[in-house]
């Protein structure tokens, strides 16, 4: 008999700024998510396709569940129940070096509501002594969402393979849904956008990466391989593209050539970025120019 091949779809869940972008690109040992160290970076659900001898496991990095305080966070949160509604298994993550909080506990209390096998893992213990990793391992299984928390690191891709494991012992006996070399099934633009407001994460604070959306409008091979991308930075006011543009266009011109280089190591291509600034007022409140932005 031949060995039973397994395959499945599993959302990474957890309160925001956990380490889900993290977890999802060491699995895949690819870039695909955008990471930064400020909370609910993430507003897509990207997917991730790994790959082992007997299965493949396509996972979906989602946005932070959280109490949204405007629209586009009721929006996000219906990304997240979306993804729940229709996954083999929830990966739960929650963070080690924070401890767990009131946070944890409400996407905990959602995902008690579901049947669907869940796997949890306690991330950044890189991070905390191990006197800590053993007390917050307790306070992680007192949530009660699953039998089992594995102690990891994301940043490091410590304690991830036994993950990998728990998760193909829930999948269902099944086929390859993608070919062995894809790892995402994501559209290049997203991907391009999304390298674009990682940009704007790091080098912009307080409230401007938040009142920003990234648009890429035309995308055009050249000679010599290059790719032409031309792009729009949404914000919410004057003031914020004022500051994202930079005395001189300074800083958007930092926040193009560190997105140009992320797009040149994931896509292989010498790249010709074009960035542009434009104003929406109030877009975040706002449910029609939500959907026009592609949330």
């Amino acid at each position: 008999m031949g060995v039973t091949f397994r395959s499945g779809f599993v959302a990474i869940v957890g309160r925001p700024n956990v380490g889900k972008s993290t977890l999802m690109n060491s699995l895949v040992r690819r870039k695909l998510a955008i990471v930064s160290d400020k909370p609910q970076t993430t507003r897509h659900r990207i997917s991730g396709v790994v790959n082992l001898p007997s299965a493949q496991i396509v996972f979906f990095d989602t946005p932070g569940l959280h109490r949204p305080r405007d629209p586009l966070g009721r929006r996000l949160n219906a990304t997240v129940r979306a993804t729940l509604a229709d996954v083999d298994v929830v990966l739960f993550l929650v963070d080690a070096l924070a401890g767990i909080g009131g946070g944890d506990r409400f996407v905990a209390s959602e995902l008690r509501r579901l049947s669907t096998p869940k796997v949890v893992c306690l991330n950044k213990i890189d991070a905390i002594p191990r006197a800590r990793v053993e007390e917050q391992l307790a306070l992680t299984a007192s949530l009660a969402v699953s039998d089992a928390v594995f102690p990891i690191s994301a940043l490091d891709s410590d304690g991830v393979e036994p993950v990998l494991g728990a998760i193909e012992s829930f999948m269902p006996e099944g086929p390859m849904y993608y070919p062995e070399g894809m790892i995402t099934d994501q559209p290049e633009k997203l991907l391009m956008a999304e390298l674009v407001r990682e940009q704007v994460f790091i080098q912009t604070r307080e409230e401007v990466p938040y009142a920003v959306a990234v648009i890429v409008d035309e995308v055009t091979p050249a000679a010599k391989g290059l790719v032409k991308i031309f792009a729009h930075i949404y914000v919410e006011r004057e003031s914020q593209k004022g500051i994202i543009v930079g005395a001189g266009g300074s800083a958007l011109k930092s926040v193009g050539t560190e997105a140009r280089l992320a797009m040149e190591r994931l896509f292989g291509n010498p790249i010709y970025l074009d960035l542009r600034v434009k104003v929406k007022k109030g877009w975040r409140a706002d449910e029609s120019t939500i959907s026009q932005l592609g949330y």
